[in-house]
């Protein structure tokens, strides 16, 4: 099925991944949201588990293994062209997860991988939904003893 004008919606899977208090995001190689920062995630392939699919984006976009959590968000990315058409329409299920290194090696569709801290996200003009997610998955990992993380640190 072609990603762009699907005949339906694609799931995709994206993932919160940290490493200390810090978070990493993928600058988008290709559309949708060429050139803007995003989670590392991807389209999940027939026959994979959602858990399996997003190890595998983490991986071949930053280079990172993970030790995945649970799910944190489920939301939709509807882009629609100028006559209206649905041009991309994602159903995304969002992971929070724990990076077993912080050493970054860029593949697949990512045009770079950078560790950010939550201080920092508020000027990459990222989507609102990302910011959200993070948020979600930063709450996910403090009930659960991860870290005490505390927004604009």
């Amino acid at each position: 099925m072609t990603r762009e004008y699907p005949a339906r919606p694609i799931v995709g899977v994206g993932t919160v991944v940290w490493h200390g208090d810090r978070v990493v995001l993928v600058q988008r190689g290709r559309p949708p949201r060429l050139g803007q920062w995003s989670l590392p995630g991807g389209a999940q392939r027939l026959g994979e588990s959602l858990a399996d699919a997003a190890r595998r984006e983490v991986f071949e976009e930053t280079g990172l293994v993970v030790d995945l959590g649970e799910v944190v968000a489920t939301l939709d990315s509807i882009e629609r062209d100028p006559q209206g058409r649905i041009r991309y329409h994602y159903t995304l299920i969002d992971f929070t997860a724990e990076a077993r290194s912080d050493e970054l090696v860029p593949g697949d569709d990512a045009a770079a991988a950078r560790w950010f801290g939550l201080a920092e996200l508020e000027a990459l003009g990222l989507w609102s939904e990302t910011l959200r997610v993070i948020e979600l998955a930063r709450q996910h990992r403090c009930r659960c003893g991860r870290r005490t993380i505390t927004p604009g640190t």
